[in-house]
Parts: structure tokens; C-alpha cells; sequence
């Protein structure tokens, strides 16, 4: 019998993250998915995910020691709700960059929604990590996620497991873990700051106010001289907007402090915005 379904208390943390999954896509893409899974194991090509068209995600959960988590996805899936999600986020036509972007988002909510779930079980935090696209090498434990969204059902998406992961999952709440368990080396947790980080927090990124836009012909264009006036699609009581790096961050209202302009925020941008803002 698959570990992943012999302890009970295994079994209930993966229907309940399993389960997550359509939560996290329904707000992305504003459609509810029907999830269920099945156990299974051997290799990616025993399982049926290898392969160009397939797009993996692996990320580190620290538990407090290092375990690995593999997520595969058939490109007709990643491909599907990536386009849906950016369609709801008013882009219609997008290139596959932004699309497996996109699904990435996606599948790093799902996977932080598993360290919180393991952190409440365990009774200490539990922190993932994304480390890049990689596909599992040997023998996993896997889950099978099939989903079915807008009465279409689309091929499984494949979850791997290391032994120090099942591990995990398999302990009994409040249970001290040790990495000799699983037959894993211990690894410190992820800092709670890196150097990298740090380096980051003193990037200087362009901050803007925007009152709003307009479209004018060239011709309209041409003819402006001093004291023309330019008609915005904003009205004078909805707010401006925040920008960072060219991008939505919040919205807000035009204040005064000390003679200078200012914004007070009153909103911070939703996800879906912020993705319409990306072109």
C-alpha cells in the first residue's frame, strides 16, 4: 500500500491540500474546478508525466529539515488555466511566457498553502521554497490530481513527493522529526533574511502617480500647445492610481503634506489587477 494513503493522518493532509487547489484557482481564473486524487509511484515516465510537453515546478519544504516537492503538469492543463487566469485579468490574447508565468503563481500559492497546513499538523513552522524547474529523478511517491473546470476534464497533474516529505506527512502531530527517519541529510532552515535579499531592499525602483489616460490622434497631438487641455478617462471622486516599477501597486487620494502632492492609500491592488497591469 503507497505511504501516501496507509496512515490516516497522511491521507487527510493531502485531501485537505489537494482540496486547495480549487480555491486557488477558482480566484485566479473566477471558475470552480472539481479536484480529486489518487495515490501512485515509480518514476516520472512510469506515471506518465515525462517528457517536452510537460512543465515541472520543484520547491524545498523545510520542516525543519530539507524535503523536496515536484509538481508536473501537462502542458494542455498549465497551458488552460494559465490562459483562463489571464483572461480574467482582462488579457485575451497572451504569449506563453506570460502563461507559464502564470501557472508558476498558481502552483507556488498551492505549495505554500501545503507548508502552512504541515506547520499547523507539525506544531512549528514550515516554510517552501520555489528552486526552479526541475523534473524528479528516480523513484517517488506521487500524487495523481486530476481536475475537471468548465464541465472539461484535463489531464492529471503529478505531484512527487521525496521520503523526507512522506515522512513528514506521515508523523503524528506535534511529533519531533529527525532526518535519520527518512534516510535524508539534515539541512538548516531557509534564513529568515539572505544576503541576496538584503542586497535587493536597496534597489531603487521609479514610484509614479497616475491621474489617468487618454488616447488622442496624432493630428490632436500636434495641435497641442501651452494652455491646452488634455480630457483623462478618470472622474475628479475615483482615485488615482500607484505605480511601481510601472506596475498597480495601490489606489489611493491626492493629499497635500508640507506643499508637496502626496497619496494616501486606501486599496491595495487585487492579483487580477495587477496582471492587467503587466502589459
Amino acid at each position: 500500500m503507497s505511504p501516501l494513503v496507509a496512515h490516516e493522518s497522511t491521507r487527510k493532509l493531502l485531501d485537505a491540500w489537494v482540496q486547495d487547489l480549487a480555491p486557488v484557482i477558482e480566484s485566479m481564473t473566477d471558475r470552480p474546478p472539481a479536484v480529486h486524487w489518487k495515490p501512485a509511484s515509480g518514476t516520472a515516465e512510469a506515471v506518465g508525466v515525462s517528457g517536452p510537453e510537460t512543465s515541472y515546478s520543484y520547491f524545498k519544504i523545510f520542516c525543519p529539515q530539507e524535503a523536496g516537492i515536484w509538481i508536473a503538469a501537462p502542458a494542455p492543463t498549465s497551458d488552460r488555466i494559465g490562459k483562463l487566469t489571464l483572461q480574467a485579468a482582462g488579457l485575451e490574447e497572451s504569449n506563453p511566457e506570460e502563461i507559464r508565468k502564470t501557472w508558476r503563481e498558481i502552483v507556488s500559492q498551492w505549495v505554500s498553502s501545503l507548508a502552512r497546513s504541515l506547520g499547523s499538523y507539525l506544531g512549528h513552522e514550515v516554510a517552501s521554497e520555489d528552486a526552479g524547474e526541475q523534473p524528479p529523478e528516480g523513484q517517488h511517491d506521487w500524487l495523481m490530481a486530476s481536475l475537471r473546470i468548465e464541465e472539461t476534464d484535463l489531464p492529471a497533474i503529478a505531484v512527487a513527493l521525496s521520503p523526507a516529505l512522506v515522512k513528514a506527512l506521515s508523523l503524528s502531530p506535534h511529533a519531533e522529526y529527525s532526518p535519520a527517519d527518512s534516510g535524508e541529510h539534515e539541512a538548516a532552515p531557509p534564513p529568515v533574511a539572505s544576503r541576496t535579499l538584503e542586497l535587493l531592499m536597496d534597489v531603487e525602483l521609479p514610484v509614479s502617480i497616475s491621474f489617468g489616460k487618454t488616447e488622442l490622434p496624432l493630428k490632436d497631438v500636434l495641435k497641442l500647445t501651452t494652455g491646452s487641455i488634455v480630457e483623462l478617462n478618470r472622474g475628479i471622486n475615483e482615485p488615482v492610481e500607484l505605480l511601481v516599477n510601472h506596475r498597480l501597486v495601490a489606489r489611493g487620494e491626492v493629499v497635500v503634506m508640507e506643499g508637496n502632492y502626496a497619496l494616501r492609500i486606501q486599496q491595495i491592488a487585487s492579483r487580477q489587477d495587477r496582471l492587467r497591469s503587466i502589459r
